[in-house]
């Protein structure tokens, strides 16, 4: 690739690799280099990289009278940038000449796709590359080609071509810092017999270690974090933007006595020491460095300054996308639940993997929002796409949904509402999603489904339910009414939710990606069992961040090479005894209050909470008073003893009831103020039948 191997390219495929280093360098659509020809004024395509082979047909001519950029570079012997493609679509084309002994034996050039001219650092970087094709193409170097040589010629090429070729892909294709970092290390030390590399980036006016090899980690503690002020090597190029290269300790030691100390704990005795230069600006250095003593040709110093200006524009695109990337993960991370609640109705775990090879952000989401009266609101969803788009619409939707799960509406028209919702989103916004509630008193799980898989139920003996639900649209395509569908829940059973990511692959569709699914979970649990000696209705021993680490192991065994995110979200479901609720119908006149406090009194008897009855009884009366007021017909009365004491009242009205300001000589209008006052939290819900009103009150008053 480079160094010895280097010495030895000459003719059509030095000017092959000219043309892709140009390309790389300045992230151009394509290079290309023309000769001068015997007959004068005449300059012929002798490498292309980059572009469609109609390119060379179009320009494989070129007079030096035309006002194209390779003519005028041509003609006046230095660097010209034009907005003229060329055809191709290029913003621009920067041509630089090929410096000989009599003028300009030719042109390399580069199709831009910025705004503007290149930078000074660029033109640098193009003059210098051209200098190198120049020594190679001239005179003598074997220049004897006809054709031009163009990128996907696979014909006899160098060893030296085909690594530059490969080290050019590879920085192409980096995406991340890390990617820049492995393509130096695996393409660029061989060839030249190096064994140790560093990279450095300027981070807050101080140097940080981005990646290493061939050094121990004590040496390298002693540099991380050096200050741009200080007197080294790293520092100094940066500086001078000119490249250090050192061929002995005692070479080296000339230039920086003080760091003798540095120069033993490394184990190095040669070093060529790079700044990285793009957009003008320092962003850090390369250095590559030799076990043993070793000298270093014009060649090769000309060479690697060519590829630390390749390497500063590959990193720099790769800070940039990481940068991008972190706030994008950090966003999603933000976004989604920092930690399950843990509730009485049910105990829930989950697993977000974000998608290993593109490495953007996504749109899944989970949630689990806990209702009134102990229900739990279980939440699976993914905007199709990627990106901070789709991550910033999985938020609206994940807060949308809160919003209104706390309003305490069904599912089915939670789904008409948040359907409106990814509608004004635009037509290309579309979303799956999967809103389920669960009852604990009841022991009844309903749930809506838009697009998505419905959730995977292992009952505690083991049995499996695949629900097989009519599935409407995705939201954004669906129109109401939405189906509701039923779940029968038996104590501690176990609901696997989870997003396409986890189940569907190139290697399988979704339906087999289910079974698999259903398949790991009843081995996962059959393997850890039950807890010694419990009843089948007792806790399982278990727990389900431990499962979810299980099946996704199962389901996603190379996390890395997945090209989704995926969710899961695994929840165990309590039912409520019996004894801890209880029901009273009340009659529809003015006794209804009395008798409300009256079985109050005797219940948080039965259930020894004698120190809440005062406030219970207050609470009561308000409710079942305004019933009477402003209701009519028979309402019903139900306590539930959990976490909390949970007081309802049930009446056939839809009218809602809201805390209004009472002036000083008002009579009434304070009596919900006093619920509030002394519950914990309180509300309405809505019924097919009629509302809820319910307040919350602490165990310990």
């Amino acid at each position: 690739m480079l160094g010895t191997e280097a010495d030895g390219l000459t003719g059509s495929a030095a000017l092959l690799l000219a043309s892709q280093q140009a390309m790389a360098g300045l992230c151009g659509l394509g290079g290309f280099v023309h000769l001068r020809e015997a007959a004068p004024g005449e300059l012929r395509l002798a490498a292309v990289s980059g572009l469609a082979p109609g390119f060379s047909t179009a320009w494989a001519r070129i007079h030096e009278v035309e006002e194209v950029p390779p003519a005028r570079a041509a003609r006046s012997g230095t660097g010209v940038w034009s907005a003229d493609g060329m055809g191709t679509g290029a913003s621009g084309t920067a041509s630089v000449p090929l410096p000989g002994p009599d003028g300009p034996i030719g042109v390399l050039s580069v199709l831009t796709t910025g705004a503007g001219s290149p930078t000074t650092e660029d033109w640098s970087f193009l003059a210098t590359v051209a200098a190198w094709a120049a020594r190679r193409a001239g005179p003598g170097s074997g220049n004897s080609d006809q054709q031009p040589r163009e990128s996907d010629d696979t014909g006899g090429g160098a060893a030296a071509e085909l690594r530059m070729s490969e080290l050019t892909v590879a920085l192409a294709e980096a995406v991340s810092s890390l990617d820049v970092v492995r393509a130096v290390q695996e393409r660029v030390l061989p060839p030249f017999g190096a064994d140790g590399m560093l990279v450095e980036v300027v981070e807050r006016d101080h140097l940080h270690i981005l990646g290493s090899t061939g050094y121990s980690q004590e040496f390298l503690d002693q540099i991380e974090g050096v200050p741009l002020t200080t007197h080294t090597a790293a520092t100094m190029v940066l500086r001078t933007r000119m490249p250090c290269f050192a061929e002995s300790p005692a070479e080296f030691l000339r230039l920086f006595p003080p760091l003798e100390s540095l120069v033993n704990a490394s184990g190095k005795r040669a070093w060529a020491v790079l700044p990285l230069i793009a957009s003008g600006r320092g962003i850090g250095c390369c250095v590559i460095s030799f076990s043993e003593e070793r000298s270093f040709s014009d060649e090769q110093r000309t060479l690697l300054t060519a590829l630390s200006a390749l390497v500063a524009q590959a990193l720099e695109r790769a800070r940039l996308y990481d940068a991008e990337h972190t706030r994008a993960q950090e966003l999603q991370r933000g976004l989604l639940p920092r930690a399950l609640p843990s509730l009485p109705a049910v105990s829930a775990g989950a697993r977000y993997l974000p998608a290993g090879q593109s490495g953007e952000v996504g749109g899944d989401w989970y949630d689990v929002i806990p209702l009134s009266s102990d229900r739990v609101a279980l939440v699976v969803g993914d905007v199709m796409g990627h990106g901070v788009t789709e991550a910033v619409t999985m938020a609206r939707l994940r807060t949308a949904v809160r919003t209104l799960a706390d309003l305490d509406i069904p599912p089915d028209e939670l789904f008409a509402h948040l359907g409106d919702l990814v509608r004004d989103l635009g037509d290309d916004s579309y979303a799956t999603c999967l809103y389920a509630e669960y009852d604990p008193v009841t022991r009844i799980c309903r749930f809506s489904t838009a697009g998505h898989p419905p959730p995977i139920v292992i009952h505690p003996d083991g049995t499996v339910v695949r629900p097989e639900p009519d599935i409407d649209p995705p939201l954004g395509a669906a129109e109401p009414p939405f189906s509701t569908h039923e779940l029968h829940l038996p104590d501690n059973s176990l609901l696997v939710f989870c997003t396409d990511g986890l189940v569907e692959s190139t290697t399988r569709d979704i339906d087999q990606g289910l079974d698999q699914l259903e398949r790991a979970v009843s081995r996962a649990v059959a393997e850890k069992g039950q807890s010694p000696g419990a009843d089948r209705n007792s806790e399982p021993a278990f727990a389900l961040d431990e499962l979810c680490d299980t099946v996704v192991s199962d389901l996603l065994p190379d996390r890395e090479r997945t090209d989704d995110d995926a969710v899961l979200l695994i929840v165990r479901t309590r039912g409520t005894p019996d004894v801890n609720v209880a029901s009273f119908n009340l009659p529809d006149d003015p006794r209804a209050a009395g008798q409300a406090r009256q079985h109050v009194r005797e219940q948080l008897a039965l259930w020894g909470l004698p120190e809440l009855e005062m406030t219970t009884e207050l609470v009561v009366s308000e409710l079942v008073g305004n019933v009477s007021r402003h209701a009519s017909g028979p309402s019903q009365l139900r306590l539930l003893r959990s976490d909390t004491l949970i007081c309802e009242v049930y009446d056939s009205s839809l009218t809602t009831p809201r805390i209004r300001r009472a002036a000083f000589t008002d009579e009434g209008g304070r009596g919900l103020q006093l619920v509030a006052a002394v519950s914990r939290r309180w509300g309405t819900r809505f019924l097919p039948e009629g509302k809820c009103i319910w307040s919350e009150q602490a165990l310990t008053p």
